[in-house]
């Protein structure tokens, strides 16, 4: 088991399995090795029933062919896409009351959405992997960024406005989202940023 120690400022120890199997502890600058051990063998069982879970997950993933996406179907999946998210960038848009500039579409390896200082949208074209209702909530996040460029209370008190179930969209992306991104451009070998389409739509 890889296991990776970083240490701040925080005051709490926390452990995460990652999609890889690999397990990342975050300790206290005070917190000695020994105590960071004896931590992981109290909590073995966790992090056992966590790595099955992924294993589980990835299984599933791999079930659906998600790890024999090629660079075309990647590059297909940009120009779906393409043709899908623009349309509901711009009628959250109306609702949310903001205005945005270009919008990009890319194979990225841990981004699904992002917001520019300038209002330029960026989307991930592995999001036509997942529900509908997925896809309205980062389009939704990102939009919100034009209100609050941060993630404060402020930010996601604007989401909640438009999404209110939007915990439950943060919850696959982190569970099932993260397995895809892993099958596609680890497992897949596709590397990220490789489809870079863009649409300069007209400014709501």
């Amino acid at each position: 088991m890889k296991v990776t120690i970083i240490k701040s400022r925080r005051k709490t120890i926390a452990i995460q399995v990652n999609s890889d199997l690999s397990v990342t502890v975050r300790a206290p600058y005070v917190v000695t090795e020994k105590y960071i051990e004896e931590f992981l063998n109290k909590n073995e069982a966790w992090i056992s029933k966590q790595m099955n879970e992924i294993k589980a997950k990835k299984k599933s993933v791999e079930s659906g062919n998600v790890e024999n996406v090629t660079l075309d179907k990647i590059k297909a999946l940009a120009d779906q896409a393409l043709k899908i998210i623009p349309a509901r960038v711009e009628y959250f848009a109306r609702i949310i009351g903001v205005t945005y500039g270009n919008i990009t579409i890319r194979n990225q390896k841990t981004r699904w959405g992002s917001c520019s200082s300038k209002g330029n949208l960026n989307f991930n074209c592995l999001l036509m992997f997942a529900p509908p209702e997925v896809l309205d909530y980062v389009v939704v996040h990102e939009l919100c960024h034009r209100k609050q460029m941060n993630h404060s209370k402020a930010f996601w008190s604007e989401v909640e406005k438009v999404f209110p179930d939007y915990k439950k969209s943060i919850k696959w992306l982190k569970e099932e989202g993260s397995q895809i991104m892993y099958m596609v451009t680890e497992l897949g070998k596709i590397p990220g940023d490789i489809s870079n389409i863009k649409m300069k739509d007209r400014k709501k």
